[in-house]
């Protein structure tokens, strides 16, 4: 993928379909999106569009041709460039790619509320019709991290829309069972720490604010075995995106609303819905390995997976991204 970006406004509240010249001169071209946006050059060729749902603005970007699929990023990278090594090895095996940024990640809006599953999939239902994606037999989902809580309750609540959903690195709120009590041991605090930390009210951003590189720094540090494949350029987008006023609460929401004593009770009534869809549920070998598959196959019929790896972390999509991508292909070849 080459390193030449281009902007696409899809307003459906009634605009037309327009193309916006190259994003440099993003406000003059009515660009909904900052002029960071300009600069994703390194992380390949996409075009970045804008689509209106319940009256929020959601930012997405689309890469290639053919069948399309959709890829849910998590946190806190809060940003499609999560992934950005996953997108062209999907292009090369002949699909379109597109990547949301749900409510409160990256360039989409980022209201006071709404961060619980059951509005983030309705959200995700309203974006598959209003870009297109609503189809007879439903369209492929992959999903990481938050990504994966979202996935999960979309195809929960509307399992029409999907065809096959591809869950990773993630616990599924309502459906993984909670750990255990009492003081949990360093390696395993290194890993789960900001479950009880970002559903804080106000202390995380008090602290985090003007910290939120080594903030960064930390998680990426603690949760990836493959460290250098957070390069330089995605760590500052990284910094960027989660810098951007209203990220870092949007991000600490999700956790919030999600642990909540009404997300949990939204959580119990999503967990006793069966999904239909073929499911691949993968950890990482060094991340949450094969307890995801082993939840999600307690309410899944048709669910596969386990761990990928070795000396692969929690940043799937970037520490183990061919791995990743053939573990996807493979399931999606397999007669369902």
């Amino acid at each position: 993928m080459g390193a030449r970006s281009s902007c696409k406004i899809i307003d459906r509240a009634g605009f037309r379909p327009m193309r916006a010249c190259a994003c440099f001169l993003v406000l003059a071209c009515l660009c909904a999106a900052s002029p960071a946006l300009a600069q994703t050059g390194p992380f390949g060729d996409v075009d970045h569009h804008i689509v209106r749902v319940d009256g929020l603005r959601f930012h997405y970007v689309t890469a290639g041709s053919g069948e399309p699929v959709v890829l849910l990023p998590g946190w806190p990278e809060m940003s499609w460039i999560a992934w950005r090594k996953v997108i062209p090895l999907l292009v090369k095996s002949g699909r379109q790619v597109y990547v949301l940024e749900p409510r409160g990640f990256g360039d989409s809006d980022k209201p006071q509320g709404g961060y619980d599953l059951d509005t983030a999939a309705r959200d995700l239902h309203g974006f598959l019709a209003a870009a297109g994606l609503s189809r007879p037999g439903g369209v492929d989902i992959v999903a990481h991290d938050v990504g994966t809580w979202i996935g999960h309750a979309h195809a929960a609540l509307y399992p029409a829309d999907v065809k096959r959903l591809v869950l990773t690195e993630s616990n599924v709120p309502g459906v993984t069972p909670p750990g255990p009590g009492g003081i949990p041991s360093e390696a395993v605090n290194l890993k789960s720490w900001q479950f009880a930390f970002n559903r804080l009210d106000d202390l995380p951003e008090i602290l985090v604010r003007g910290h939120e590189r080594d903030y960064l720094a930390f998680l990426f540090a603690t949760k990836t075995t493959r460290s250098y494949a957070i390069e330089p350029a995605a760590f500052e987008e990284y910094v960027r995106v989660f810098s951007t006023p209203g990220v870092a609460r949007a991000g600490f929401a999700w956790y919030r609303a999600n642990f909540s004593a009404d997300g949990l009770a939204q959580a119990k009534m999503r967990a006793a819905k069966r999904l239909p869809m073929p499911v691949l549920a993968l950890g990482g070998s060094d991340g949450v390995g094969d307890a995801l598959r082993a939840a999600v196959a307690t309410v899944g019929d048709h669910v596969t997976g386990g761990a990928i790896g070795p000396a692969c972390g929690h940043f799937l999509p970037s520490e183990c991204p061919t791995e990743l991508v053939d573990a996807i292909i493979a399931f999606w070849r397999t007669p369902s």
